[in-house]
């Protein structure tokens, strides 16, 4: 059979450190703008009733853990879950079932408010953003010194397809005994890479985006912003410090500004490209569990849910892109 030469050809792209396959199906690929007129669910509000974050005494959270003030008003402040994910304890308690191991669900849950119930980090300034990472940083390293925390966990969810139950913008922050099979996955990835290349793999990333430029979105004196050879979603961005750093709470103060820059542009971007989209993005960085691990480099993952999970991805875990990352940031760029 003759093959169609209008077919363009699917292709597999391998993550470098993780070993994970991802398909960029451009056999069924979209333009980039068709992704903006995709239909948004809404977080609804009842105007009835107190929103949780603008006034958190009066709807029962808990007090505050941190609280920044500009003038006579708070500008953000950080409190514990009023319904946690983990909650605290004195000890760690195992649990044996058969073949069966487990533990106690020990941790802290804590939620990061900025004031404004409107304004989102798309909206935002950068020096506001470089607040909020401020307030992640400070939170981080008073809980990594907590008994049985060797993870935290730092992310935001924004719209109700990412999983955001609450309008108001928040992210949070959640400190655990474990480490995620997908963070073991990269340190042992970027640990095997090391022993074979004597590098980085995050560093020769860098490398190779700076000389390529063609997935480069934003870069400044110390990070940088692009979409990954191998992005699992549709105009997924990662923002990465350009010097080898494998730990996030060591971030410098006069590199904070920087990386609200580089932040706030990539969600300012696709915010813009994509028309609000839901999304959601993460901190991955060293475990605080007192080992060491100088070949990992610390990292932000933003993924704008653009497509749902249907059986192919749930079967395989091997996520499906509809749009080549080299298009996804030069239709980034393009934004103003």
């Amino acid at each position: 059979m003759e093959e169609n030469k209008n077919t363009k050809l699917t292709e597999l792209r391998r993550d470098l450190v993780t070993g994970d396959w991802v398909v960029i199906a451009t056999g069924r690929a979209k333009r980039p703008e068709e992704f903006a007129s995709q239909k948004r669910a809404v977080v609804e509000e009842d105007p009835n009733k107190p929103c949780f974050f603008c006034h958190p005494e009066e709807t029962g959270q808990e007090k505050d853990v941190l609280i920044y003030k500009q003038e006579e008003d708070w500008s953000l402040r950080v409190f514990p879950n009023k319904y946690p994910a983990f909650a605290r304890s004195r000890a760690l308690r195992h649990i044996e079932e058969g073949p069966y191991f487990g533990m106690d669900g020990t941790g802290y849950h804590e939620i990061v408010v900025t004031k404004d119930h409107q304004k989102q980090i798309a909206l935002l300034e950068p020096m506001e953003v470089a607040e909020i990472i401020d307030a992640y940083q400070e939170r981080y390293i008073d809980l990594m010194g907590k008994k049985s925390i060797n993870y935290i966990e730092v992310f935001h969810n924004h719209g109700k397809e990412a999983g955001a139950s609450i309008a108001h913008p928040h992210s949070q922050l959640v400190a655990v005994p474990v480490i995620s099979p997908y963070i073991k996955g990269e340190l042992d990835g970027a640990e095997l890479y090391w022993k074979s290349h004597k590098d980085c793999a995050y560093c020769a990333m860098i490398e190779w985006e700076g000389e390529q430029g063609k997935r480069m979105i934003f870069e400044n004196n110390n990070f940088i912003a692009f979409c990954p050879y191998s992005s699992r979603a549709a105009f997924e961005v990662w923002v990465m410090p350009k010097k080898h750093k494998p730990y996030f709470e060591r971030i410098l103060d006069s590199e904070m500004l920087e990386l609200a820059e580089a932040l706030q542009f990539a969600i300012n971007r696709i915010y813009k490209a994509l028309g609000d989209p839901a999304y959601n993005f993460y901190i991955h960085t060293a475990p605080c569990d007192g080992k060491d691990y100088p070949h990992y480099h610390w990292h932000i993952e933003i993924l704008p849910r653009t497509s749902i999970w249907a059986g192919f991805e749930l079967s395989t875990g091997i996520e499906v892109s509809t749009i080549q990352p080299e298009a996804a940031a030069e239709y980034l760029k393009k934004q103003e």
